[in-house]
């Protein structure tokens, strides 16, 4: 009874180059994920990720071109116009009265009453949004900006209204670094430093936006975690009945003590420390936290909330790095993030076996 056997065909010049080109592309991968940091920026909205996301890009990319700072001119518009709206409605809530003569200009103000993306800062705008600001109601109002929800660069904005009200006018890079849009999504941003490729993942840090932060946690090399030192006497957007520093709190037990960050290093940027160093002198700190007894002063207090951030750390194994930031401040970023940047890659090294 005969056998039955299979040929194998020959291979082929085209087949050994192919499996060559798969083999060396399969070598790149590697080495590259080797060199790979993956940084996710998380914390809670208005926290500064977005601002540090752009800095980076103004640090370690090419920054922001004309063109891509054009992009940025209806942002510029709408935080103008936004931040007058919010005064002009807290005005409202507070019973804060404006002056007599400004008070049918108030009731009229265009973006109380039609959608802010069909409002134009032209000259006609920007002369009713100077005499609103300059309206001593409305300065009152602004003094007690804790109480409703305003952007902490409201003032920015709005004292440089008639620039924005140039036809021809370019955002400048502190005008970008400035505005505020909601980010919704995931974005990510790719830069080298010194042969080492870096992806940085910045999403959403409202409630509505965390339910995505999942599907970014696997191969984290390291999660920068923001917190707004100056957001300890403010409520969210999204509850304001619930305390932004709280909020913070919460979150970071949540993703210090996570699962998915076990072996993760945890840097711990405490933000806006410009914002929190003018606020302190007036607003005490036992206002989210009752056993603080420091006074209104920014050492103590400073060291107070880095305290109790660092104390939701369960894992003795884990080191938590604090940092004390200002985002909107490129050299006071370049300088922190080279200090992170040497404490992620040694710790990747240790955890490489190296």
């Amino acid at each position: 009874m005969g056998m039955c056997s299979s040929r194998q065909e020959p291979v082929t010049k085209e087949d050994l180059a192919k499996q060559r080109a798969i083999e060396k592309q399969l070598r790149k991968d590697r080495k590259k994920l080797e060199h790979e940091v993956k940084l996710l920026l998380l914390g809670a909205g208005e926290s500064g990720k977005s601002t540090f996301a752009k800095q980076m890009k103004i640090i370690y990319l090419t920054g922001f071109d004309s063109e891509e700072k054009k992009e940025f001119v209806d942002v510029v518009h709408s935080n103008v116009l936004m931040n007058m709206r919010a005064l002009l409605l807290a005005a409202k809530r507070l019973e804060i009265p404006l002056e007599e003569k400004n008070q049918k200009l108030a009731e009229e103000f265009g973006p109380l009453h039609n959608p802010i993306s069909t409002q134009i800062v032209d000259a006609k705008m920007a002369a009713e949004v100077k005499q609103l600001w300059s309206d001593k109601g409305i300065q009152k109002v602004y003094r007690r900006a804790n109480e409703f929800q305003l952007s902490d660069s409201a003032k920015y904005f709005i004292e440089k209204v008639d620039k924005y009200a140039d036809p021809n006018f370019v955002p400048t890079e502190e005008d970008v670094l400035r505005s505020r849009a909601k980010t919704t999504g995931i974005s990510e941003t790719d830069f080298s430093i010194d042969n080492t490729h870096f992806k940085m993942v910045d999403v959403g840090g409202q409630r509505s936006e965390r339910k995505k932060w999942i599907h970014c946690f696997q191969d984290v090399t390291a999660v920068i975690f923001f917190v707004a030192l100056s957001e300890y006497n403010q409520t969210l957007y999204e509850d304001q009945t619930v305390n932004r520093m709280h909020e913070s709190l919460k979150l970071f037990d949540e993703i210090c003590n996570s699962r998915w960050f076990a072996r993760t290093s945890i840097i711990l940027f405490l933000n806006k420390r410009d914002l929190f160093e003018q606020k302190i002198k007036k607003h005490d700190l036992k206002i989210a936290f009752p056993n603080y007894d420091g006074g209104c002063n920014y050492e103590p207090a400073t060291e107070y909330i880095r305290t109790q951030f660092e104390n939701l750390n369960r894992t003795d194994e884990k080191h938590v790095y604090p940092h004390i930031t200002c985002a909107t401040d490129t050299d006071d970023i370049r300088f922190v993030f080279s200090a992170v940047k040497d404490i992620i890659l040694h710790r990747t090294l240790l955890a490489s076996g190296f």
